[in-house]
């Protein structure tokens, strides 16, 4: 009964734990996917900054910095830490919310339908811990932390989102810049007009899937990853051969003390160092730890060291050329090969936030955080790639608007900055949570951690903030639309969930209805979706009284999304009798990583006989001629006809509304009416869906 690819995710990572020659070949195959950002970051870095007349001095102090931010948040942070703290192979802002949600009872979202105490029982939970903590108690306790925790997640996944936008945009642009070094004559908006065709012709193309061009990725990728470090090693020993002096934190320390404030505001330029750092992260579920953890140690972070060692060591000899940092440093006969390569680079970065933007969208849409857009599987085979085409072509064209109005990259990168740090901080904070609440480390070691990170990273973002007039308010205007749709949707569904629990239909009613001598009860299957469990929604009522009806099978059917990353199979479809004739529960649960794509008579189908095998497993409590009497009913009903039922609601504001929720449920009305229904979702044929429409009061 598992609707999804069953090989997918987690169970691909059990099968390939130990195997070291397996990881090796899938740390290669990283190097496309995850890295996509950090990589290609030697394009934009030194660019974005706004440096003055700088000295020898003033790189090895940034160079410094780099090395140490590279180590300490590359290796140490997310490596060493933060990759051990998947959810089911899930990485992440949202992981780490699930974790907390699943080992404290934090969620304050009703629309979710989820039961913590019974949560907690499902075989694909981690161990929950017998005691929970203090920090734990109190977060349970207050609503107004509560509330913070989640706006912290929800900000965490629109910084992401405005990741996506961001990275095309200044990847492609830096890389095609390279035009104008032998080709002077090339305009700034030739380059911006060629950057933008680049990204449409890449945006037009992200319907066909990743898995056609894939296989490409990993030798471009390969190739910018192997052949930057050579150019870097060629530099050091031609230029400057002692730069690694420059690792000593007397030199942090120096240029601190010769540049002050100005030092401290090139913060919000070496912070670029370490774009991707999250995404490899966040798509821990694309691939093993051990693998992303090779391909970063022993290739991504070597490369990124020698890379930005030559890029030094060539300004230390060529002080004003830091404008282009990159392609300066490239040698003459090299030049058109490596800017053949820097743009495929670009272009792979580009996807690869892309295809991350598409699988945050979709988890906020499967699990009621944001309103149904379409998503498309674009393979049979890895259930992470997805296509949503609304998702895709605002992206589109809020990348062209990037590249077009903030032409100049340093803009871009002071966006950049903004949205790169913001997202670690949160991982930060998330992070600490997760050590004290569920890995129960010692306070001396969780506070060592988080007091470190949050000075180190807290310095990158009172940096980035001087940069707020000059591109770094773009990040922020994104995350304030998103959170407001994210927001407005949910405060809308929370209502709607608050309506349905006061006025819901019991059992008892739902018999005293259908007692009535002018209620039938009519051939064929029926299933009646509802978003609450403990009771039937009011639509039924609704429905009964005006059709003076109800299928002879009904089944009340709840989809519910679990904070979990994904539900195993033989938990995934839920049958209850709900003691009445021809009436049942029915309860298909979903994590957050998991493919809700069921289809038409397909659905139907794994329904009908997880029905059967409840009857026929709780045989003992009936006789055996009500058992098949009961199977027989069923399988005549499905052969009757199906019919599905779900409510169109809206809501009825007066007088006595709030002024607050006037504007709110109005917002939602309008993102409810403009969104996907449910079911066409599902691949339910049109002649068998039925709406009824009910009035909720505010």
């Amino acid at each position: 009964m598992d609707f999804c690819n069953g090989n997918s995710g987690g169970g691909e990572k059990k099968h390939q734990k130990g195997n070291v020659l397996r990881d090796f070949i899938l740390a290669y195959k990283t190097l496309g996917i995850v890295f996509g950002g950090l990589v290609t970051s030697p394009l934009y870095v030194y660019p974005s900054m706004n440096l003055e007349s700088p000295k020898e001095e003033d790189y090895l102090g940034i160079y410094s910095i780099m090395f140490w931010t590279l180590t300490l948040i590359g290796v140490v942070k997310y490596v060493c830490i933060a990759l051990n703290a998947d959810d089911h192979g899930e990485g992440g802002t949202f992981a780490l919310y699930s974790l907390l949600c699943r080992h404290t009872n934090i969620g304050i979202l009703p629309a979710k339908g989820v039961n913590f105490e019974e949560d907690r029982s499902l075989s694909n939970h981690s161990l929950i811990t017998e005691k929970p903590s203090k920090l734990g108690k109190m977060l349970e306790r207050s609503m107004t932390a509560r509330r913070l925790l989640l706006f912290i997640a929800m900000l965490g996944m629109c910084m992401l989102i405005g990741d996506g936008i961001l990275t095309p945009a200044i990847s492609v642009l830096s890389a095609v810049d390279g035009l104008r070094g032998p080709f002077p004559s090339v305009s700034k908006s030739t380059v911006e007009a060629l950057s933008a065709a680049i990204l449409i012709i890449l945006f037009l193309l992200q319907k066909f899937g990743t898995s056609r061009v894939s296989f490409l990725f990993s030798p471009i990728m390969a190739s910018w990853t192997f052949t930057t470090p050579i150019i870097g090693i060629y530099s050091i020993f031609r230029y400057y051969p002692g730069i690694f002096k420059s690792l000593s934190p007397y030199y942090i320390v120096h240029f601190f003390l010769r540049n002050g404030r100005k030092g401290w505001q090139l913060l919000a330029g070496t912070v670029l160092c370490i774009t991707g750092a999250e995404a490899m992260f966040a798509d821990l579920g694309h691939f093993n730890k051990r693998s992303i953890q090779m391909a970063f140690i022993f290739s991504i972070y070597p490369s990124l060291v020698l890379t930005y060692a030559g890029q030094t060591a060539y300004l230390i000899k060529n002080l004003d050329e830091h404008s282009d940092g990159f392609y300066k440093f490239v040698p003459g006969p090299v030049y058109w090969p490596m800017f053949i390569i820097a743009t495929l680079a670009a272009i792979v970065a580009s996807q690869s936030l892309i295809s991350a933007t598409f699988s945050v969208i979709k988890q906020s849409v499967v699990m009621d955080y944001f309103p149904r857009v379409k998503v498309v599987h674009t393979s049979q085979n890895k259930e992470g790639e997805v296509y949503s085409p609304e998702t895709n072509y605002v992206l589109m064209i809020l990348c062209v608007a990037v590249i077009l109005v903030f032409g100049d990259g340093k803009d871009i990168g002071n966006a950049f900055g903004v949205v790169v740090i913001l997202v670690m901080f949160i991982t930060t904070i998330l992070l600490s949570l997760v050590m004290i609440i569920i890995w129960r480390t010692p306070l001396v070691f969780a506070g060592l951690y988080f007091f470190s990170f949050s000075i180190l990273e807290g310095a990158y973002v009172s940096a980035v903030f001087t940069k707020f007039l000059e591109g770094g308010w773009l990040p922020f205007a994104v995350s304030i639309i998103l959170a407001s749709v994210m927001f407005g949707w949910y405060y809308g569904r929370e209502k709607k969930i608050e309506f349905e629990m006061t006025n819901k239909i019991t059992l008892e009613s739902l018999a005293v209805f259908l007692s009535r001598p002018e209620i039938r009860r009519v051939p064929g299957l029926c299933f009646f979706y509802s978003n609450i469990q403990d009771g039937l929604t009011p639509i039924l009522g609704h429905y009964i009284k005006n059709m003076r009806s109800l299928h002879k099978v009904t089944i009340f059917t709840t989809f519910r999304y679990l904070m979990v990353a994904r539900v195993a199979p033989d938990e995934r479809i839920l049958i209850r009798k709900l003691g009445l004739d021809g009436v049942y529960g029915c309860t298909i649960q979903y994590g957050y990583a998991d493919s809700l794509n069921p289809e038409g008579d397909d659905f139907v189908t794994q329904v009908v006989n997880s029905l059967r095998t409840h009857i026929e497993k709780n045989s003992d409590l009936q006789s055996p001629p009500s058992v098949k009497d009961e199977v027989s009913q069923l399988e005549e009903a499905n052969s009757v006809g199906v019919v599905h039922v779900r409510g169109k609601t809206r809501f009825h504001t007066g007088k006595e509304t709030s002024w607050f929720d006037r504007i709110l449920l109005g917002f939602y009305e309008f993102l409810h009416s403009n969104c996907r229904s449910a079911l066409p979702a599902m691949g339910i044929p049109l002649q068998q869906r039925m709406e009824i429409g009910m009035l909720y009061t505010a």
